[in-house]
């Protein structure tokens, strides 16, 4: 049997191919290098740009200016993204996103089933895309439910990470506490490198994390049906760059008749732009090159230059366009009529520096950057407590954490300016909520028991709990003098550390709300000719 030399095509697209995977272990090391710098490592100031991925994102870009009418500074890198795509294409979406590198990381594990199918869905992508945007219009957010960041983002920190983080430290508990020496002296060196480098300071809990693991592990299974299955027939923001790409300067060349019954690029195709002609659709083209190098006859080019695009039937039907104007008219007008319009959620308590509650659904992507950095786990991915458009968004749980004092670091990773960035002064005196005794549960008021535990932790300058002496009757009649505890209105901040440290198992005997945040005025804490209530 003859071997020949590799043809210079081959081998030109060999070295392409080489370069793109080279390309995505690159960003997938970065998107990873600033996912775990996103965690707190002990410095109250973000030093890297980790939100940057959110930032350079078109659709959330698009989705942020609709929904709030504002122009925001922080999404101008979007638009390098979209001068990307005018002149190379999709390049994007093969050769930097970080969700498509891990996907196509899964389809080598994967087995699909027919290899080679056409797209399953190929307008459900622009269906989504425009149907975001016009609800985005309307002032409903449902963006961060189906963009790719915002979903991989919010998978790691709230499934895979703290999972991880758990089964480590197990693991290596374990072998500290069963193994021998000679086997902890290899373990422990590792553990120690772990927590010096990719595991977090403590140990986190989510309250949505089942369904966040849900959703991503099933856009990851969806590979074994087809490869980039999620870039192919959901993704919006592959959708709006197939758009721009339309126009790009880069298009591709099949060979057309001279192909003959040959099929290997539209069967390797992982995104199903080459077609049965053979001709090429860089509207979903994500330029991985593996066509040009695993043609036969080295027949397959790209080239710059001027060219009209040829319409390949994956536009928006009129149904389908009328289906998408009447969902956007249909949805805002139920959310005006649902009963969180005419009163306050009192546990929907939002981070320090978050805007108001309506422009704050307008400009939160849903993206976990700040649920990760929260120093005490206070803050949790709301469900219901918003609205089925806020679900995602970031709420505390003072039960599960609490704010901490002195830390300004949401606002920092936020990368629409959803959370304002305060500095440390602006964040000792940001109300966001109220604290409340049940005296029905308190100790001092309910059993007559000694308890200074929430007065001890509370962290203003001038404690916002405070005692008053009182006298308490007991079950046989006697009388004893105790120190019961109230709240200074003017001090609270609503932090919610006494609710956190409160002794009491279960449900805490003090309770903080959503009441006299510093963001909505209409908000206010009831007065009565004073402003201290027991």
């Amino acid at each position: 049997m003859k071997t020949g030399k590799a043809k210079p095509g081959r081998q030109n697209g060999a070295s392409v191919v080489l370069l793109r995977r080279l390309s995505q272990l690159v960003f997938l090391c970065a998107f990873g290098f600033l996912f775990l710098q996103t965690d707190y490592k002990g410095s109250d100031t973000i030093e890297y740009a980790v939100n940057i991925l959110f930032r350079i994102d078109p659709f959330l870009a698009a989705i942020t200016l609709l929904a709030t009418q504002t122009f925001i500074a922080l999404m101008l890198p979007a638009l390098f993204v979209l001068l990307l795509a005018l002149v190379f294409g999709r390049a994007f979406c093969g050769w930097l996103c970080p969700m498509g590198s891990v996907l196509d990381g899964c389809s080598k594990i994967a087995k699909q089933r027919v290899k080679g199918l056409p797209t399953c869905y190929p307008r459900l992508g622009r269906i989504v895309l425009f149907g975001s945007l016009l609800l985005a219009l309307f002032g409903v957010h449902f963006a961060g439910y189906v963009d790719p960041f915002s979903i991989l983002v919010r998978g790691l920190v709230q499934a895979f990470y703290p999972a991880f983080h758990a089964a480590a430290e197990s693991f290596f508990t374990f072998t500290y506490t069963s193994a021998p020496a000679s086997v902890n002296n290899f373990t422990e060196p590792i553990y120690q490198w772990l927590k010096d480098t990719v595991l977090p300071v403590d140990r986190k809990y989510y309250e949505l994390a089942w369904l966040s693991l849900c959703i991503l592990v099933g856009i990851f299974s969806l590979e074994i049906i087809q490869k980039r299955f999620f870039c192919r027939n959901v993704c919006p923001v592959g959708a709006m760059l197939g758009l721009v790409s339309r126009y790009s300067l880069l298009h591709g060349k099949g060979g057309n008749k001279q192909c003959g019954k040959c099929r290997v690029c539209s069967s390797i195709c992982r995104m199903g732009a080459v077609d049965d002609n053979r001709e090429m659709d860089m509207s979903t083209c994500n330029l991985c090159f593996e066509c040009v190098q695993k043609c036969p006859r080295q027949i397959i080019s790209f080239n710059y230059g001027f060219k009209r695009f040829a319409q390949t039937g994956t536009g928006l039907t009129r149904r389908q366009f009328l289906g998408i104007v009447a969902t956007g008219i249909l949805l805002p007008s139920v959310k005006k009529v649902q009963g969180l319009e005419l009163r306050n959620e009192p546990y929907r308590i939002r981070p320090p520096g978050a805007v108001i509650e309506k422009e704050f659904l307008g400009k939160c992507v849903r993206c976990a950057e700040c649920i990760q950095v929260c120093i005490g786990n206070a803050l949790q991915p709301a469900l219901l407590e918003g609205g089925i458009d806020a679900i995602f968004t970031p709420k505390l749980v003072a039960r599960t954490g609490y704010c901490e004092f002195n830390c300004t670091l949401c606002g920092q990773v936020c990368p629409t300016g959803a959370i304002k960035v305060l500095s440390v002064a602006e964040k000792h005196t940001l109300k966001i909520g109220h604290a409340w005794f049940d005296k029905n549960s308190c100790l001092p008021y309910a059993k007559g028991i000694p308890c200074m535990v929430c007065e001890e932790h509370c962290p203003t300058p001038v404690k916002a709990i405070q005692f008053r002496e009182t006298e308490y009757a007991e079950a046989d009649g006697s009388v004893k003098v105790i120190k019961q505890p109230y709240i200074v209105d003017e001090y609270c901040i609503g932090c919610g550390i006494c609710e956190n440290k409160c002794p009491l198992p279960g449900k805490s005997a003090i309770i903080v709300t959503s009441a006299g945040e510093h963001r909505d005025p209409k908000n206010t804490l009831p007065t009565a000719g004073g402003s201290v209530y027991g």
